[in-house]
C-alpha cells in the first residue's frame, strides 16, 4: 500500500515533492519530458560483499584462500564468474567486472558508494551529496509527478546501511524520496491505491484532511494549490510503478521476492521485488533509484551466507537485464551493484572472512557502455590491486557520465559560496 502524510498536507511538499525534487510551486510549472532519459540503479550490497566468492575466484589459491566455491565459464570466453551466478554468466556480454577497486574508507556504511566521497570530506558543512541529490539539483524532473531521486532502502538497525544517499551541502531538499522511509510512517488514510485513483474518496480525504488542520496557519488560503497538489499525487506515475497488483505473474516470478531472508541480523532483507521496483521507477521517470540488497557483513558461515544471497541476487539481476532490455531501457540505465568494500582474502577460525577495504569490486552493465569485459586484477591470492587499479571516483566519474553529467566541467556552489567538482578522477576510459 501506498500513504499520504497524515500530519498536515503541507509535509507532503517536503516528504514527497520535495526531497531529492523540486518545491510545489516548480511541480506545478515542470513539463513531463517526452525523451527517453538517462537513468541510474545503485544496489548497494550493505556488509561488504566477498570478492574472491563473487566476481574474483581463486581457484589456484591454497583452501584458506580460495573457499568452497567453484568458478564457471560466463558466455564470454576467459571469464568466470561464482558458481552461485549460472543465470548472469550467459548475461556476461552485457555486463562488466571491476575486480581492482581502490580508495575504500573501510566504513560500515552506504556513503562512499552513494557520493564517491568520504564521509569526513566537507563535514562542517553538510558533507557530500550523493550522486542522486546532483542529479536532481542539475537535471530536475522528468515527469512533475515522479521524483527525481528515490531511495528503497528499508529501515535497517544498522542505520548506515539504509542511507540511500542525502542531499549533503544542496540542503535536505534534495534528499532522496523513500515511499517507506521515515516520515512516512504515519501515512493518512492508509489507502490502496486503487482507492488513491477513486477522485471521490480523494475529494473525501481531502475534507477530513482540512477538517483536521488548523486552516489559518497551515492551509491558509491555499485550497486551489492544495487541490493541484492532490491532482498531482492522484494522478502519479509513481503511484502505478509502486502498485505491484499491475504486474504480471511471470515478471514477478521472474524477479522472485528473495525470500526467506535468511542471515538478515541487523541488515536489509534479499528483497527481490525492490529490483523490479526500481526498473518501474526508472521507467515512470525516476533519474536515481538506490537500494540496499541483503546482509553480507560475512565474519562467520561467509559461504552459507553467500549461497543464500548470491543465488537470489543472480535470479534478480539477471530478471532486471532482461526487463530493461525488453523495455528499451538498458541502453539509457546504468546499473551498479557493489558494496563499502571487500573482505579478508584468508578465512577466519568461523569460515568467515573479516573488512578488507584494500580492494573491492562491482558488477555493472547497461548504460550504453561497453561491456563484456573485466577491468583490473588483483594479485594471486586477492590481496592488493595488481593491473589497473580502479579509484571509487573513477567509477563516480563514470556514472555521472552515463547520466549526461561531464565531472571535468561540472561544478556545485557549497554553502560558503566555493565551487565543487562532483569528483577528482576522471572517467573510466574502458567503459567509455
Amino acid at each position: 500500500m501506498i500513504y499520504l502524510s497524515r500530519k498536515n498536507f503541507i509535509s507532503i511538499g517536503s516528504l514527497f515533492l520535495g526531497s531529492s525534487f523540486v518545491d510545489l510551486p516548480q511541480i506545478l510549472k515542470a513539463q513531463g519530458n517526452k525523451q527517453q532519459h538517462k537513468a541510474l540503479i545503485n544496489i548497494f550490497l550493505a556488509g561488504g560483499p566477498p570478492h574472491l566468492d563473487l566476481w574474483d575466484l581463486k581457484p589456484e589459491a591454497p583452501l584458506e584462500v580460495r573457499g568452497v566455491f567453484e568458478p564457471i565459464n560466463t558466455n564470454v570466453p576467459g571469464i568466470q564468474i561464482c558458481e552461485v551466478f549460472p543465470n548472469l554468466a550467459k548475461r556476461m556480454d552485457k555486463c562488466t567486472i571491476i575486480r581492482s577497486i581502490v580508495g575504500s574508507h573501510g566504513d560500515h556504511a552506504s556513503y562512499q558508494c552513494m557520493t564517491g566521497w568520504t564521509p569526513e570530506n566537507l563535514k562542517s558543512i553538510g558533507g557530500r551529496p550523493s550522486i542522486g541529490s546532483v542529479v536532481s539539483k542539475l537535471q530536475g524532473p522528468v515527469d512533475p509527478s515522479v521524483p527525481t531521486f528515490i531511495g528503497l532502502a528499508e529501515l535497517t538497525q544498522h542505520a548506515p546501511w539504509s542511507d540511500s544517499g542525502t542531499g549533503g551541502f544542496l540542503g535536505a531538499s534534495f534528499n532522496p524520496f523513500k515511499p517507506s522511509g521515515d516520515g512516512l510512517d504515519d501515512m493518512i488514510l492508509k489507502t490502496e491505491i486503487t482507492r488513491l485513483n477513486n477522485k471521490k474518496n480523494l475529494l473525501k480525504g481531502l475534507d477530513n484532511l482540512k477538517r483536521s488542520i488548523d486552516l489559518k496557519q497551515q492551509i491558509r488560503s491555499a485550497d486551489t494549490f492544495t487541490e493541484k497538489a492532490f491532482d498531482i499525487l492522484t494522478d502519479s506515475k509513481l503511484l502505478n510503478a509502486l502498485d505491484l497488483s499491475k504486474i504480471d505473474e511471470n515478471t514477478l516470478s521472474n524477479y522472485g521476492n528473495g525470500q526467506p531472508y535468511n542471515f538478515q541480523y541487523d541488515g536489509a532483507p534479499t528483497n527481490n521485488t525492490h529490483l523490479l521496483l526500481a526498473k518501474r521507477l526508472i521507467q515512470a521517470g525516476a533519474r536515481v533509484v538506490s537500494l540496499s540488497y541483503g546482509r553480507w557483513d560475512s565474519h562467520g558461515d561467509n559461504f552459507g551466507l553467500v549461497k543464500d544471497h548470491g543465488t537470489k541476487l543472480d535470479q534478480c539481476l539477471s530478471a532486471l537485464i532482461d526487463d530493461l532490455e525488453m523495455s528499451g531501457l538498458l541502453d539509457t540505465t546504468t546499473v551498479i551493484v557493489w558494496g563499502e568494500f571487500g573482505r579478508t582474502p584468508k578465512i577466519n577460525k568461523d569460515s568467515g572472512r573479516d573488512h578488507w577495504p584494500q580492494v573491492n569490486s562491482a558488477l555493472l552493465f547497461g548504460g550504453g557502455m561497453r561491456h563484456g569485459q573485466v577491468i583490473g586484477s588483483t594479485n594471486k591470492l586477492g590481496e592488493n590491486a595488481q593491473d589497473r587499479p580502479v579509484h571509487v571516483q573513477e567509477v563516480f566519474s563514470t556514472l555521472y557520465h552515463s547520466l549526461g553529467i561531464d565531472t571535468t566541467q561540472t561544478t556545485l556552489t557549497d554553502t560558503t559560496g566555493r565551487p565543487q567538482y562532483l569528483t577528482e578522477h576522471p572517467v573510466i576510459k574502458e567503459l567509455i
